[in-house]
This record gives structure tokens, sequence and C-alpha cells, in this order.
């Protein structure tokens, strides 16, 4: 029986699994908002919120922890210096997730993993090109094609 037994496999061996879940929290940090499975997301999220946390801390020891965990430096300098500020108010739950529903290839849950105060940015718009005037625009030459020549022989025969 699997009583009391928390941690998510994701059929991997426990190095393989902490080093996938530290390159996603990794992710989350620098990206703001990532796409990975269902099962995934949620393994994610308790690491991603223990992170934060230690961001809030912003102790010298906490920040050694995070590097240890997380395994990169400028994540964790992202982390401390502009997400851990941003959930100064906040008391956990600093991240969302969002099913998408079934992966075409081979029919996994979806889901997008983003901290809870992402706001996306508006797509941009494409600037319209400038219509070209008439005299912008080249002649078409003409083609000089078997129908071209064969006409050409016609006119000369009439006159």
């Amino acid at each position: 029986m699997r009583h009391r037994k928390r941690t998510v496999k994701l059929g991997r061996t426990s190095s393989h699994r902490d080093a996938l879940l530290a390159g996603l929290v990794c992710n989350l940090i620098k990206a703001r908002r990532i796409t990975t499975t269902l099962p995934k997301a949620k393994a994610v999220r308790s690491l991603a919120e223990k992170s934060v946390t230690f961001g809030k801390k912003g102790t010298v020891a906490a920040r050694r922890q995070a590097v240890a965990r997380l395994r990169q430096d400028e994540a964790v300098q992202i982390l401390f210096e502009k997400i851990a500020p941003s959930f100064a108010d906040r008391a956990g739950g600093y991240t969302r997730i969002t099913r998408l529903g079934r992966r075409g290839s081979d029919s996994s849950d979806m889901a997008i993993l983003e901290w809870v105060n992402f706001v996306p940015q508006a797509p941009r718009k494409k600037k319209a090109k400038p219509e070209k005037t008439e005299q912008q625009q080249p002649v078409a030459k003409e083609k000089k094609g078997k129908k071209a020549k064969s006409e050409g022989k016609a006119e000369a025969a009439k006159k």
C-alpha cells in the first residue's frame, strides 16, 4: 500500500525526476508561463511554491537552498529579485494550473502552469503595408513562348 507516499514518480529515477522538476521550475521562473503535461504541472507546483517561499525569506541561507534545488544561478536571481517581491503580501497559492485538454499525438492531459499575477501581453498587430500605386507596380513582360512565336509568324505572313 502507498499510504503517506506523496512523491509523484513520473516514471523516472529520483535523480532524473529532480533534474526534470528543477528545469521546469527554472523555465517557469524565466518565462512566467509553461505548457506541460498535467502530472508534471502538479509535481512542479509544489517545488515552485516552496522556491517562492525561499525568495520571500531573502536570506543567504535561503538563496543557497534555492540554488541547491534549482541548479541555475540566473533563475534564482530572477526569483529573488522579481518574482518573490511581487508575492510579498500573498500567503501561498502562487501558481495556477489551467487544463488544456488532451495532446493529439499521445492523448496526454496538457496544462498551462503560470504565476497567479502573470498578465500575458496582447499579441502585436502587424503594421499595414502601404498600398502600391499604379506607378510603383512593375509592368508585366510579355511571354515569348511557342504561342508568341507562332503568332508573330502568322502576323508576318499576313503582311
